[in-house]
């Protein structure tokens, strides 16, 4: 049996700012297809799709867009916050029930992560999550 995942999404890969976004993407399918390969396609495609979801693999043609830039400004921002904070970032993984590593790929953009974390991570740096329209974001 084959797997074949379709979707019109795939080209969204050209579209990343940086090569060495693109590059951890496909790092990121490749070590997510071989950690649950098995001879059992059917649990086998189900537990791919459920990590896939899970770390926001946008060739999946799950993402309706590249939202590589968003990623990149909140995690700027919540870096910001912290070093303002004069606080390690292992701290700020400590104090949210975060892990360290997770943080970093946060703050670097790479990870897609819930309103439940960020909200974590707002209330530990004194900030809070809000709306902003698009006539008054940053440029």
């Amino acid at each position: 049996m084959y797997i074949w995942f379709y979707t019109p999404y795939m080209s969204d890969l050209a579209r990343y700012d940086s090569d060495e976004y693109k590059k951890y993407v496909l790092h990121l399918i490749e070590f997510i297809f071989d950690r649950n390969f098995s001879d059992d396609k059917e649990n086998m495609c189900n537990r791919i799709s459920r990590e896939f979801i899970l770390n926001a693999v946008p060739s999946m043609g799950m993402d309706s867009g590249n939202r590589q830039r968003e990623r990149v400004r909140i995690g700027k921002r919540i870096r910001e916050l912290r070093e303002s904070k004069r606080m390690e970032a292992r701290d700020l993984a400590l104090l949210t029930g975060i892990d360290a590593a997770n943080l970093s790929r946060i703050e670097q953009g790479k990870y897609s992560t819930g309103v439940d974390i960020l909200s974590r991570i707002a209330i530990v740096l004194d900030a809070h999550l809000d709306l902003i329209p698009n006539s008054q974001k940053e440029k």
